[in-house]
């Protein structure tokens, strides 16, 4: 075996234990969270996701999902990104306001029974601390789909809210499964909506 293909299945057997790992411990909190995500939905409530780098690419996936279709044809659900509004970011950080990206939004467009679901591996970036707050400031509940530590947005969290804190180190296993407890988020909203419809 190359070296090259040795490294390739280090990085299997490295993706595969993160996960082991994550399924000892998240299965409660990704019911937990998918059913809150699907009762927000039930009740006319729109979803905001946001995140920054990595995690505004899932953040994106998990919107063009709900938007158009995860694995099924059906209606499609109201969910806003918040990290693709370029115009809106550049100005802000013209303006030297980086750290509200995601709450000016949320300031005009969030509202009581809607939901903010957040994703970050590191959790230490006041722009998500300021959309947590504000979403709070809206009543709005918020999920949290962290890492291990949790980071200082995990101390903004009120006592409605529900954190998904995946175990291990580093940033790409963390983001890998978070892509993963996306896609449970997309099927169990999909069957509490539309289970009869998917058959």
């Amino acid at each position: 075996m190359s070296e090259m293909a040795e490294r390739v299945q280090q990085l299997f057997a490295a993706s595969i234990e993160a996960k082991i790992a994550a399924a000892d411990v998240l299965p409660e909190s990704i019911i937990n969270a998918g059913a809150r995500l699907a009762d927000c939905l039930l009740n006319n409530g729109k979803l905001f996701v946001c995140g920054n780098g990595g995690s505004a690419a899932n953040a994106l996936h998990f919107s063009t999902a709900m938007l158009n279709h995860f694995e099924a044809e059906r209606p499609a659900l109201p969910v806003i990104t918040l990290t693709t509004d370029m115009a809106l970011t550049t100005s802000l950080l013209q303006e030297g306001h980086a750290d509200h990206v995601f709450s000016r939004s949320l300031q005009a467009l969030g509202a009581g029974g809607d939901l903010l679901l957040v994703l970050s591996t590191s959790a230490q970036t006041m722009n998500l601390v300021h959309a947590v707050d504000v979403a709070h400031d809206r009543g709005m509940d918020v999920v949290f789909l962290g890492g291990a530590e949790g980071g200082m947005l995990a101390n903004h969290l009120g006592p409605n809210d529900i954190e998904l804190a995946v175990p291990g180190e580093g940033a790409a296993r963390i983001r890998e499964i978070h892509l993963f407890v996306l896609h449970c988020f997309c099927d169990l909203i999909d069957q509490a909506l539309f289970g009869q419809m998917m058959g």
